[in-house]
Order: structure tokens, then sequence, then C-alpha cells
């Protein structure tokens, strides 16, 4: 089948201040230079794996491991430090809530914004606007400002304009973490329909009981690395463990 994701030994590194034993006279003059001691951090260091056409796959590990870099990454936030991420078709990501919105506009107006960054034009986001709505279940807050919206609200705004712009790969991080079961079950539905589409969808999550049942494969993550590649089944009972 058709790759439409394919990862090759990226790795990714940033620079962080640590704070390290020093003389009296140095820690005074770092405090008039402003300078700080640094050292290289590297949250991803030589991942590969490849995400088939039509395909969910799941990412799993603690805090820390590298997850959300990695989506990142993948969505051309982040440029990796060395390796090669080859994608096919338009990328989606809801990596957090606010992907571009703004809290003093009202939601259609935010529809018809976060909508162009989705690659939509303005005729299609007003083809699709009422089905946008629905599917969030806002319809009394067309021409309500989002600064008066809830972290559950918005969250449903957000998944609902993204699964409307016609993604070919969709990057969900952690996006289920608010919202009712309703909307939660509402979503996976949706997910699974653009899945028979030919979407390819990389799920990162906590909920193990949303990855056990909606995801063909999992990759879970320790230090920075995959560790371990294959099954839902066999991932997650060792995971556990």
């Amino acid at each position: 089948m058709e790759d439409r994701i394919i990862i090759k030994n990226i790795g990714k590194k940033f620079k962080i201040g640590f704070v390290k034993y020093r003389g009296i006279l140095a820690r005074i003059l770092g405090l008039f230079s402003g300078k700080e001691s640094r050292k290289t951090f590297w949250p991803l260091k030589d991942i590969s794996f490849r995400v088939r056409k039509g395909e969910i796959v799941g990412i799993i590990g603690d805090n820390g491991m590298g997850k959300s870099t990695l989506l990142r990454i993948i969505s051309r936030i982040y440029k990796p430090d060395c390796g090669r991420v080859f994608t096919k078709g338009k990328i989606v990501s809801l990596i957090n809530l606010n992907i571009g919105m703004q809290e003093r506009l009202t939601m259609k107006d935010n529809i018809y914004l976060v909508g162009s960054l989705f690659g939509m034009s303005g005729k299609i986001i007003g083809e699709r606007f009422n089905s946008i709505v629905k599917f969030a279940g806002l319809e009394e807050f067309v021409n309500t400002k989002l600064y008066q919206f809830s972290n559950g609200m918005l969250q449903r705004l957000a998944f609902s304009i993204a699964v409307h712009s016609n993604p070919k790969i969709l990057l969900l991080d952690e996006v289920f973490a608010v919202g009712d079961e309703d909307f939660r079950k509402k979503s996976a539905k949706k997910i699974q329909e653009l899945v028979k589409g030919g979407v390819s969808v990389i799920l990162v999550s906590h909920e193990l009981w949303m990855i056990e049942k909606y995801c063909d494969r999992v990759i879970w993550m320790k230090d920075g690395r995959v560790y371990r590649v294959g099954g839902v089944s066999d991932i997650l009972e060792e995971y556990v463990e």
C-alpha cells in the first residue's frame, strides 16, 4: 500500500540553559553579562518509521519522550537537524487548541481565518460553514467572540474545521484531552470515515482505550527514540506492564 509519511533517521536538538557549579566571581560576572551555561539536548534521536495511506498510527510514551516534537517536525513547524521527512498530500495538524484562532474575533470570523490556514478558499469555507458549525454543536455561538468559549468548545471547533478541510494527513496531539464523551465518540467515528477515504492519521494520546480501539499500529517512544513498533495489543500490554 502507498506510503503517505516516511521518516528516515531524523533527529532534533535544542540548546537549553542549565546551572552548573561555578565560583563566586564567575557567578557575579555571569549576572552582569547575562550569559548562562547552555548544553545540547536531543529530544529525538534516529527516528524512522512509515505510515501508509488509510492507516491510523498511535504514538504512546511518557511525557517528555519527544512525541509532540515529532509531530511538529512532520507538520513542518520544526526542521530536523538530521535525517529526512517525506510526506505526500495535504497535512492538517491539531497539535494544540490555538491553531491560529483569535479570541477577540467571533466564531464565524475564526472559521474563515483557520479554514484559510488549513488551505480552504473562502468559497469552500462558505459551502462547508453550516456543516462545520453543526458538527461542533455550536449553532448558538456563531457570532460569539472566542474569549467567551470554554476549552471544550474550542476543541470541538478546531477539530470540526480540521476534518472539513480535506486533509490527506491528519496529526492529532492529545486532541481528545478535553471535551465530553459524546463528542469524543463522534470525533472518533469521523476519523474512521476519513481513514476509509484514504486519510492517514497519527494520533498522540495518553488515552490508551482510544489507541486500542482505533489504531492499526502503535509506536512506543522512549528517551527520544522509537522503542517498539508493532500490533496494538502486544505493544499496549507491554507498555502497561
